[in-house]
């Protein structure tokens, strides 16, 4: 019979950081804390992805946050069907060991029609008159309703956006309580995104940093006092460490500079163009994609990002397949930023004509990941005013752009998606039991087993048959 487990995502968590964190670093110094090695790209949704299949994105699939539909010719972020994940879920193996074996995915990635028996997901109503309701999606789908019910609405924009909060991590928090006292699953995973997000927008060594942590370490604590007591061994895990930036690299507005980078016009407007470009970026923290049109423009682009300030590595097909990443979503090129910069998805050469989402919150629009949502825009009087009354102007039926974002990459003060990192800055994966060995070092492809291990015992482990 398998023994029922909790993993903790605190992301961002690293091994400084518990100073600041009483809660768990109790809960480390009663068992054995470890650094884990992210795969590449030390993303969201490849790291995940990794953790829950024991693949690299080669295996998987998940070459970043979004990748470019060649077909489509579109760039698609922050999907959420679990279809396009390749491999053996980490519960998937567990049932073929115990059938009775049951899941709750609390909020990681990918969430959406996957073999999980509970699951809940952010999941917003878009309205036609532009309105943007918070929600989510659950399985079964009556789930949703008895959480909100419960815990009100899901608090949308205080899961991203310049309003998050820790109120998001909260509701997450009392949603697992919920799914664990109504049906007692056996795995639970549970996704506390606060940390993240002050970490991008503060930077890891600015002052607010240490009230971040000891927030999100309240939350945890409870969790864990939570779990054990109803005999749930518990496992903690972050997916990243986030170092502290300087400055942008703006690849693609250098790849326009160079002609290679080609923009639609609409209304005064720009909107990139990627089916007709030569070559693009699609940006994702400190990794960044490169998709060139033609076989012979490869060399050619691959010597322009070589040249580019803040560029430290240039990955063609065949070194992406020994860095793991060498999938056929995967770009032309990966580009590796140099430690203390990050990549920023902008192509425009002057902010009067950015288009009309790049000062809105919208990650489904923006060709690439931006974290200058995080802020709203300090040029703006009375910023959170003026916010309140677009939000009422909306509630009143009025059409009303939320462009209160910022275009000021300089305002971003952390990032993440390098692997390479000092120690005490890399993520940590923390157990109270001996499952894990003596191995100093764990990467994100063998979460998968501690997993196991938890469940079963370390003689017990089910292996799926994988691929690197």
């Amino acid at each position: 019979m398998a023994q029922p487990t909790a993993v903790l995502l605190v992301v961002g968590l690293n091994r400084s950081l518990l100073e600041s964190a009483p809660r768990l670093g109790a809960f480390a110094n009663k068992g054995a804390v470890h650094s884990v090695t992210p795969v590449l790209p030390a993303v969201t949704c490849s790291v995940q992805s990794s953790m829950l299949t024991g693949l690299s994105p080669k295996g998987h699939g998940i070459v970043g946050n979004g990748w470019y539909n060649r077909d489509a010719a579109e760039v698609q972020f922050w999907k959420q069907s679990n279809h396009l994940v390749r491999g053996e879920k980490v519960w998937e193996t567990a049932k073929r060991r115990d059938p009775a074996v049951t899941v709750a995915n609390l909020f990681w990635w990918f969430n959406m029609y996957s073999s999980a028996d509970y699951s809940v997901t952010p999941r917003p109503i878009y309205k036609a008159d532009g309105r943007k309701i918070p929600d989510c999606y659950s399985e079964p789908p009556d789930l949703r309703n008895q959480l909100q019910n419960r815990l009100g609405p899901f608090p949308l924009f205080r899961f991203w956006g310049p309003g998050s909060s820790i109120e998001s991590s909260r509701w997450i928090a009392h949603a697992a309580k919920f799914v664990f006292e109504q049906h007692r699953p056996t795995l639970n995973l549970v996704y506390l995104p606060h940390l993240d997000y002050a970490l991008q927008k503060l930077g890891p060594a600015a002052p607010g940093i240490a009230a971040a942590a000891a927030e999100i370490d309240a939350i945890a604590g409870d969790l864990i006092d939570f779990y054990e007591n109803r005999g749930v061994r518990v496992v903690i895990v972050s997916e990243y460490g986030i170092e502290e930036v300087h400055g942008a690299v703006r690849l693609n507005r250098f790849l326009r500079e160079e002609g290679v980078l080609r923009v639609r016009e609409e209304q005064g407007l720009e909107l990139l163009d990627p089916g007709a470009s030569r070559a693009f970026a699609v940006a994702d923290h400190q990794v960044a994609h490169v998709y060139v049109k033609e076989p012979d423009g490869l060399e050619p682009c691959r010597d322009l990002c070589r040249a580019l300030p803040g560029v430290e590595q240039v990955l063609d097909r065949a070194a992406q397949v020994g860095e793991g990443i060498g999938h056929d979503r995967a770009g032309d090129l990966v580009l590796i930023a140099q430690s203390g910069r990050w990549f920023s998805y902008d192509y425009w050469l002057d902010d009067s004509r950015a288009p009309d989402f790049a000062r809105t919150v919208d990650i489904h629009c923006k060709p690439g990941y931006d974290p200058v949502e995080l802020f709203l825009d300090p040029k703006i009087t009375f910023p959170k005013l003026s916010l309140g009354w677009k939000l009422l102007k909306q509630r009143l039926g009025f059409r009303t752009l939320l462009d209160v974002i910022p275009l000021d990459t300089d305002l971003v003060k952390g990032s993440h998606g390098r692997v390479d990192q000092p120690r005490d800055s890399r993520p940590v994966l923390i157990t109270k039991t001996e499952a894990s060995g003596e191995q100093e070092d764990i990467p994100a492809t063998g979460v998968r087993d501690v997993i196991l291990e938890h469940l079963f015992g370390p003689s017990q482990t089910v292996t799926a048959g994988r691929n690197p």
